[in-house]
């Protein structure tokens, strides 16, 4: 198969006297170039830089694949500690309200658990669009993995240790031996 400038040439597109001149130069440049050097393409390196933000775009979606992945992973976790440690609340009667993304919200409770509820032992958390009463240990579990499920959480105060003991009326006597 002949060259394209041998094709071009008996087309007629194209006089020997232009192609020996392109052939000259192209050599002097390959004589002017030091060993060693390589010619630079310039297709070459547009198809590197393609091929480099390619690579870039791609790691870039496996990143927010992982996140996601990582996401539900964490809602998964959310999901199966509320569904082992929720606290049965069908027998409440008293409405327990809270704010939740700027609206008040309304769940019915036992007595005990607004109590409760109220000095931090039991928290509300929002889980499968729905509210859920679990202890403050979970509840803290669950913070360490999205702090934004847990919606009511009070904090403890110190004297309220001291009002859960039952012997908090006796008092102690000074002369007492050991």
């Amino acid at each position: 198969m002949p060259s394209l400038q041998d094709q071009l040439l008996k087309a007629g597109l194209a006089d020997e006297k232009k192609a020996k001149a392109l052939k000259k130069e192209k050599h002097k440049q390959r004589k002017q170039q030091p060993k060693g050097a390589t010619e630079v393409n310039e297709t070459q390196l547009r198809a590197q830089q393609a091929r480099e933000e390619k690579t870039e775009h791609d790691r870039q979606l496996n990143q927010k694949r992982h996140e996601e992945a990582q996401r539900k992973a964490i809602q998964a976790q959310i999901r199966e500690l509320v569904a082992a440690n929720r606290l049965d609340r069908k027998r409440g009667e008293t409405a327990y309200q809270f704010v939740h993304d700027k609206k008040i919200k309304k769940i019915f409770v036992a007595e005990a658990m607004i109590d409760q509820l109220s000095r931090g032992r039991l928290a509300v958390v929002f889980v499968n669009d729905g509210y859920e009463l679990v202890a403050e240990g979970v509840a803290r579990k669950i913070m360490e993995r999205d702090a934004s499920a847990v919606v009511v959480l009070h904090e403890r105060k110190q004297d309220d240790a001291a009002s859960d003991d039952p012997y908090a009326d006796y008092e102690i006597p000074d002369d007492l031996m050991w």
